[in-house]
């Protein structure tokens, strides 16, 4: 199976210039889990809210940061998961472009 959560949208504060520690700044993030579903599945609402509080909550400077962090958490809590495929984007850090970081894991 697959899961796809796209298009996952809130503010947090996250970046290393004086103006990001200060000010939350919009954040999407786009998911895709792929897991062998049997008997047990995954809950999409319990991954898109790990993700939103743990952006929330550790105010990362570095979207590499978060990406790492946010890999090795979802694994943790859904042991499940195969390959997961992660996407931060800032959508309004420069005013003529969204700039996005994103990793690929195979567990």
């Amino acid at each position: 199976m697959t899961i796809y959560i796209e298009d996952l949208k809130f503010q947090c504060i996250i970046g290393i210039l004086d103006f990001e520690r200060i000010t939350p700044q919009d954040v999407i993030i786009d998911i895709k889990i792929d897991y062998d579903y049997q008997k047990e599945f995954i809950n999409y609402a319990e991954v898109s809210s790990l993700i939103e509080n743990a952006m929330k909550i550790k105010k990362f400077k570095l979207i590499e940061d978060a990406l790492v962090d946010l890999t090795k958490e979802l694994k943790e809590k859904f042991h499940l998961i195969q390959t997961l495929h992660l996407k931060i984007s800032k959508p309004s850090i420069l005013p003529n472009c969204t700039v996005s970081v994103g990793s690929f894991n195979k567990f």
